[in-house]
């Protein structure tokens, strides 16, 4: 995304409408439905208290929590659950915890609001006399629809949003001028429903209605979309996002109001079952403009959600979070990324959430506890920020982190009451979590094996091998990936591959190392000629939201260090220099695998075990940072963690030939 799209514009704000307040934008179209039904009887007390909640939950949650504290969190520009990890993660090792399951449970939202909120526009068509009859709520012509459009959604990621991205911003101004004007229209025929706002009458709904607290997870569905909004931080600026939410947050109120007052003013007994009053609002000569609106703005949001959902994943890669996977680039605008596995497996859990619900009603009755969670994971991060980078004091950082702990886990409670119908997404949402927490625990069980040696000691051995003409050269340049920070030193590993075995003879050694900022898109290098000419160390350093691709940034290295007259990388062979030939580059790629002599106890043998076999499913070393597989070798050796070593053998005396035909005597006797 352009700079100055983070500079607080007209153009800019319109651009937020669009990539930010989709998700949220659309919740009107089921909150209020949502609680009229599992409010049970419709009743004053009711329509007031639902208003008050949600008023006052877009309130704390929304704007406190998330416009006014969390968006402080910006890690040079980028925000999300990995971006705010990066802030704090030297305050506590344990914090990749609540990282890990933030961003699972976040993940695992993506595959329920494309169908909950393109199902609820699509009901809509129901209102519509020529359709009423076809048209109906969880019968087959809905799925096709739905699902179609789902597919549709999902095969035209791999394109990027470049020409439609454009139009998302003015399609969800339109929207939310809509909500404002409906709403609008109602309350001038209802006007005391503004006194919903007034927090006695959701006070008085939590206390006195039968189902009281438990309404709170249906009054969760309008905040829903909040910690997305976190996340999209880096497209368009805080201030972007701070200033527009005025705006969006006025008419969604104005919208929950009218539909209030619509509800206030039917006549007393009304049945509302199966009525949705978002579209009871519209008036009949609108009502096919509005739903095709609210179709439009329900792809946006789904859209929003799906690329967030990338550049987690992509985040996640980046920190160690995640198996290598292919990431494209569809565009070149800045950060726009398509991941094909995460696309295929987003869109096939979607599919399975309309097949398995069909309604939108059975939807809503089933989403909400992830995002609780997830919120709950950013306000544990977010008290280390506030303390340790902010450096608030103490007394102030307890009553905010209070506050959200009390508002989110009264949420969580309300929430968990839906676990039994939501067994559908909890193998998704572990199996998410697991693939983080394994790869994570693994990586840190590997790191614990390596060892280094000063590269300096082992110079006059590689200048021997460089200059030893009775082995035949391995290559002209060889170059190695280290893990090295300190660059003084070497793995033993690389030491070994090169002299062992086969000895890899070379007349320029290169060590290239990768070192990820906690900013989201530096691009350095810098060069160490240990031995001019002989062994070199590169080391890029990049941002945690740049694909590692070593071959092209080498390369780029290296000729850059060819124009400073450098290095000479012609050909050293007669036959070739004579002819300015270029000399040949050659990786060498070292993978692991577990070696069988090993004796783990049970919990560092599970997680080893998976993630060698989740390494299986995941994309080669070799292409993850983007190196050709004709200048490349890859290394296998053994990961040995703890080796075999309590065997006790006894050792005998051979048996002599004369004994040997002595017994043979025996037998045959």
């Amino acid at each position: 995304m352009n700079s100055h799209v983070k500079q607080l514009t007209f153009a800019g704000m319109i651009v937020t409408l669009g990539i930010i307040f989709g998700d949220i934008g659309t919740s009107p179209l089921y909150v209020f439905q949502t609680l009229l039904v599992e409010g049970g009887k419709v009743n004053p007390a009711l329509v007031l208290g639902s208003i008050s909640c949600i008023f006052w939950t877009l309130t704390l949650q929304t704007t406190f929590k998330y416009i006014v504290i969390t968006l402080q969190a910006d890690n040079k520009g980028e925000g999300g659950i990995f971006s705010l990890y990066a802030l704090v993660r030297r305050y506590g090792k344990w914090l990749a915890i609540p990282a890990i399951i933030g961003a699972g449970t976040l993940l695992a939202d993506g595959i329920i609001t494309p169908p909950i909120s393109v199902t609820s526009a699509i009901e809509g068509l129901n209102l519509v006399p020529a359709f009423s009859t076809v048209i109906v709520p969880g019968n087959n012509l809905i799925l096709i629809i739905v699902i179609s459009i789902i597919l549709l959604l999902f095969f035209f990621q791999q394109f990027g949003t470049k020409v439609v991205g454009s139009a998302f911003g003015p399609v969800m101004l339109l929207w939310f001028i809509m909500l404002g004007v409906l709403g609008t229209i109602q309350i001038t025929h209802f006007p005391s429903i503004f006194k919903a706002l007034n927090p006695y009458y959701g006070a008085h709904l939590l206390m006195d209605h039968p189902k009281g607290f438990w309404l709170l997870g249906a009054v969760f569905l309008c905040t829903t979309g909040a910690e997305a909004l976190y996340s999209d931080l880096g497209h368009c600026g805080r201030r972007n996002i701070q200033v527009s939410w005025i705006f969006v947050k006025t008419t969604l109120i104005l919208n929950y109001l009218g539909q209030g007052a619509w509800v206030l003013s039917q006549a007393p007994g009304k049945n509302f079952t199966g009525v949705n009053p978002f579209f009871e609002i519209v008036p009949h000569f609108f009502l096919l403009p509005a739903i095709a609106l609210a179709t439009l703005a329900t792809i946006i949001a789904s859209q929003a959600l799906i690329s967030g959902s990338f550049t987690l994943i992509s985040e996640a890669v980046s920190m160690n979070f995640w198996p290598r996977i292919t990431i494209k680039y569809p565009s070149n605008i800045r950060g726009q990324i398509y991941i094909p596995s995460i696309n295929w497996i987003l869109c096939i859990g979607c599919i399975l959430v309309s097949l398995y619900f069909r309604t939108s009603s059975a939807m809503t009755a089933a989403y909400g506890f992830s995002i609780t969670i997830a919120m709950l994971s950013t306000t544990i991060l977010m008290y280390y920020f506030m303390r340790y980078v902010k450096h608030w004091p103490v007394w102030l950082v307890t009553i905010i982190l209070c506050l959200f702990v009390t508002v989110e886990f009264s949420f969580f409670v309300a929430n968990a009451v839906k676990i039994l119908k939501r067994l559908f997404f909890v193998g998704f949402e572990v199996g998410l979590i697991f693939t983080m927490y394994t790869w994570f625990k693994a990586r840190k069980i590997n790191n614990r094996f390596l060892h280094f040696t000063d590269i300096k000691e082992k110079l006059p051995l590689l200048n021997a091998l460089s200059n030893d003409t009775t082995i035949n050269k391995y290559a002209t340049h060889l170059i190695y990936l280290t893990k090295a920070n300190n660059g003084k030193q070497i793995e033993e590993k690389i030491i070994y591959s090169i002299m062992s075995r086969r000895p890899k003879r070379a007349d320029t050694y290169w060590f290239v190392h990768i070192e990820r900022t906690d900013e989201p898109y530096t691009m350095e290098y810098s060069v160490d000629q240990i031995e001019p000419g002989k062994v070199i160390r590169v080391e890029f350093r990049l941002g945690f939201r740049i694909q590692p691709r070593v071959n092209v940034l080498f390369r780029k290295v290296v000729e850059d260090m060819v124009e400073r007259g450098e290095i000479d990388i012609s050909s050293n062979y007669p036959s070739l220099k004579q002819y300015n030939m270029a000399a040949d580059f050659r990786f060498v790629i070292m993978e692991k695998f577990l070696s069988y002599n090993n004796v783990f106890n049970v919990s560092e043998s599970f997680i080893l075990n998976s993630y060698f076999a989740i390494k299986k499913l995941a994309q080669s070393e070799a292409k993850a940072f983007g190196l050709d597989t004709s200048e490349t070798r890859i290394e296998k050796i053994p990961l040995v963690v703890k080796p075999v070593n309590n065997i006790h053998i006894k050792r005998v005396d051979p048996v002599t030939h004369k004994a040997v035909e002595g017994m043979g005597k025996k037998v045959f006797a």
